[in-house]
């Protein structure tokens, strides 16, 4: 049912085990997401907004008010869906900073808005490349049109409009309703059997029902997943499992096929699962997710080690120098995760949630916010050379950020994540919040008897393992605090009621039950000295190498600092931690020569100009 007070987030099931902390419950206020919610808000929504001008992707819409299209159509057959993106991206800002009606991003999205909705036709369709005349018709190549998942996208920024500010009289979401009317109609029960190639629209059709409160747009969504495995699409020459059109979702056994595909489709059947009540699909989801994260993810989160079809390879296939580890598959594997993590409550999900933000969508855009990495390989060999600022680069070729890609699915992606990530802090349920990724912030949530349930956030994590809540209400509640699974040794220390006591916690979760009261302070204290992991002996790309983390991020060794080509590196010690940079003991094997050599953080490789790198090196 339809819930006016539904949180500011992305993602509001109507049940589960967790219910999410929306914008105005949860709010980062600095620290290392902080500064990259400023980047964002401040450079990179301007920058996407100004290439989807000159890319002519935006104009795009113009043309097809005007009724000229397709003459002077610019962009790929799904450009339009990276206006819908920036469109939710504004919206996730424009809550996240309670920006005045008048403000200048609220100026910014009706403006985009009445643009679009110029461009939709009287029965509801919307889209600049199909369904005109000297057009191909509508629904006519479902493998790779990618109409239904444009309108996906359209269906999430009108979700993020419709919670950022209900009720607003710009139009985004009465465009979209017309648009999920014409969807059910046309591929609802009695209409075409049929799905999209490319899964987005089942997760944005689910998340528009429970913000609308229309059942008819989740039952569709549920109809999608249904139809998926059937074998409705051409067979290609990568095989259907590039579709998720090879086995039924709910009797696979992993992620395969198109990384990104994958994981929008799994997070779609988790909400559908999830309102359905249907464990059996939520089981099969979880054991999928089990054997992706196991057997095929990468040690920085990433996913997708095929370049040819940008998808996942068979189990333990992680080749470093071959790892494509696409932005846009990391922020599906969080939509994923975390949709878990609302039915489940599992810290599992909360760990690669954080694994993956850290090291592959922080990695993606440079410190400026104007440039992206569209792949993220764990092994550079070929120093490459800088974008050109002004030009659009092929996707994934890049071994430098670039400004813009052929197909720049990341940036506005990279975009709406970062502007709604206030909404991944934290849940609630009956008994008291729980809090699962770590920044400076502010939590207040008020559980269903009324109690209040609020504190402040300091930390400076990752760079210190402090986490120091201070209550700002006197209320008895549980806090839940995640404990990383790399984190053992970790200790949590309460100061409350004059009383002081300190425990070591186990990895996974622990509970912190008492009358809170204005002033008490609980801390939770994580080792985040520098560690050496080993790869699984199965994973025959990197066997007989090492990788470093400290905290949450994987770091890396650079040609800048080892003085030499990365590929001549070998582990001669164990790392330590000096003057605030992690030093590791390597041998050239060019030269017999032995130093210590300072490693960065994966996600501020390349950021000094070309060079070779790579996280997995050799001990031997």
């Amino acid at each position: 049912m339809f819930d006016s007070n539904a949180p500011a987030a992305p993602v509001v099931p109507t049940r589960g085990r967790l219910r999410p902390l929306g914008l105005g419950e949860a709010a980062i206020t600095g620290g290392f997401w902080g500064d990259r919610q400023r980047v964002n808000g401040e450079a990179t929504l301007a920058h996407i907004e100004s290439r989807l001008e000159s890319e002519g992707w935006l104009p795009n819409f113009d043309l097809a008010a005007a009724g000229t299209l397709p003459d002077g159509r610019r962009g790929r057959e799904f450009s339009d869906s990276e206006v819908y993106k920036y469109l939710e991206a504004l919206a996730w800002e424009i809550g996240r900073t309670n920006a005045a009606p008048d403000a200048a991003f609220e100026g910014r999205f009706r403006r985009v808005v009445t643009r679009v909705a110029a461009a939709q036709e009287r029965d509801g369709y919307l889209n600049t490349m199909f369904g005109r005349a000297g057009q191909r018709e509508r629904w006519s190549d479902l493998e790779w049109g990618h109409e239904l998942y444009c309108l996906g996208h359209l269906f999430q920024a009108a979700v993020a409009r419709q919670r950022t500010r209900p009720g607003a009289d710009d139009g985004l979401v009465g465009i979209a309703r017309r648009a999920a009317d014409l969807v059910c109609d046309e591929f609802g029960p009695g209409g075409r059997d049929a799905i999209c190639g490319h899964a987005e629209v089942e997760v944005g059709l689910a998340e528009l029902g429970r913000a609308l409160g229309e059942q008819r747009f989740i039952d569709q969504a549920a109809l999608f997943v249904e139809r998926h495995g059937r074998g409705t699409l051409r067979d290609i020459e990568w095989g259907r499992k590039y579709f998720q059109d090879d086995v039924p979702v709910r009797d696979a056994d992993v992620l395969r096929g198109h990384a990104v595909r994958a994981n929008y489709l799994s997070a779609g059947a988790t909400d559908v699962a999830v309102e359905g009540s249907d464990d059996g699909l939520l089981q099969s989801l979880r054991r999928q997710w089990d054997r992706t994260r196991e057997r095929r993810t990468y040690v920085t989160g990433g996913q997708g080690s095929h370049h040819q079809d940008e998808a996942f390879g068979d189990d333990w296939e992680l080749p470093a120098d071959r790892a494509y580890s696409e932005t846009c598959a990391g922020v599906g594997s969080i939509m994923f995760s975390w949709r878990l993590l609302l039915a489940t409550g599992d810290a599992r999900y909360a760990d690669l949630i954080e694994r993956t933000l850290f090291n592959v969508v922080a990695t993606s855009p440079a410190p400026d916010g104007r440039a992206f990495f569209y792949a993220n390989t764990l092994h550079q060999r070929v120093p490459g050379a800088p974008a050109d600022p002004a030009g659009t680069s092929p996707r994934a070729s890049s071994s430098l950020r670039a400004p813009w890609f052929e197909v720049s699915c990341c940036p506005p992606n990279v975009a709406r994540t970062f502007a709604s990530l206030g909404a991944y802090l934290a849940t609630a349920d009956d008994d008291g919040v729980q809090l699962h990724q770590y920044a400076p912030g502010r939590i207040s949530a008020m559980l269903p008897d009324g109690r209040v349930a609020a504190f402040e956030v300091t930390t400076g994590y990752p760079a210190d393992g402090s986490i120091r809540l201070t209550v700002r209400e006197d209320a008895e509640w549980t806090l839940t605090l995640r404990v990383p699974a790399w984190a053992a040794g970790a200790r949590l220390r309460v100061h409350a009621g004059g009383e002081e006591s300190e425990q070591e916690v186990e990895p996974g979760s622990v509970d912190v039950r008492r009358p809170f009261r204005r002033g008490d302070v609980v801390e939770l204290v994580l080792p985040v000295e520098p560690r050496v992991t080993a790869p699984d002996p199965r994973v025959d790309a990197v066997r007989g190498s090492v990788a470093i983390e400290r905290g949450p991020e994987v770091l890396a060794l650079e040609s800048i600092d080892f003085g030499g080509d990365v590929v001549d590196a070998v582990v001669a010690g164990a790392p330590v931690e000096r003057d605030g940079r992690v030093m590791l003991p390597l041998r050239d094997r060019s030269t017999d020569a032995a130093a210590e050599v300072p490693l960065v953080a994966y996600h501020d490789w390349a950021q000094r100009g070309p060079s070779t790198m790579r996280v997995w090196i050799p001990t031997s």
